[in-house]
């Protein structure tokens, strides 16, 4: 049964900072002067994955309803622009294949889970979410955008942050919560990270609080913190 959410602009206006601060941060850093020798280089590298991470985290909020509740039409087109700045994932292709994770969670009916180690597991889970027109795209965007900036802004700032953040999300968001065998009581299939709220967002905006999503996921990721006892 749909559960009726109040309107609730805040998840708007933190959908549109992630996306504005992505966007800005892109642009400055494909005219920056690229010095491989400092430590600033590989800051902004490791900053720009973590808002790309953002658009993706936003993308999932949207998946529940909850980046823009209340307003559906909203709340869609938060879902299908983040995501689709996302390395071009495919909102309407995504949702389904999500709450199919929730419905079965760490079994063969679940699409994010692998019985394999990490390598293989990471090349299934790219296997589930990337598809050939979006390595197209890919592609001619790389193309399109190396005739107006720097080779090498273009691979450090626009594509090495993105392969990164998929990374960041196998790795935080469904490796480390799925992988092993759970407790019997633990109906949720799911661990979770020790209670640290500011390396629980900087590792993957608090969803290392696995458990407490699965749980209680009509939270965003931005009061996921509180459901962490």
């Amino acid at each position: 049964m749909a559960i009726a959410r109040k309107s609730d602009l805040r998840g708007v206006s933190i959908a549109a900072t992630i996306v504005v601060l992505w966007l800005a941060l892109l642009v400055y850093l494909l005219h920056w002067p690229v010095e491989l020798s400092s430590p600033l280089t590989y800051v902004f590298v490791l900053l720009q994955m973590h808002l790309y991470t953002g658009l993706f985290i936003t993308a999932h909020d949207a998946m529940h309803g909850v980046a823009a509740p209340g307003k559906p039409g909203l709340n869609r087109a938060i879902g299908t622009a983040t995501a689709f700045l996302f390395a071009y994932n495919w909102y309407p292709r995504l949702l389904p294949r999500h709450h199919q994770h929730h419905r079965h969670v760490a079994t063969e009916h679940d699409p994010d889970y692998h019985p394999g180690a990490f390598w293989s597991w990471y090349l299934s889970f790219l296997r589930q979410y990337i598809t050939w027109w979006q390595l197209l795209l890919m592609a001619l965007t790389f193309n399109v955008l190396k005739l107006f900036f720097p080779l090498e802004n273009v691979i450090l700032f626009w594509m090495l942050p993105a392969i990164l953040a998929t990374f960041q999300l196998f790795y935080f968001g469904t490796y480390l919560p799925h992988r092993g065998e759970h407790p019997e009581e633990n109906r949720h299939k799911s661990s979770t990270q020790r209670k640290n709220h500011l390396w629980a967002f900087m590792s993957c905006y608090f969803f290392g609080y696995h458990y407490e999503h699965h749980d209680k996921p009509y939270l965003p990721w931005w009061q996921l913190y509180k459901a962490k006892s």
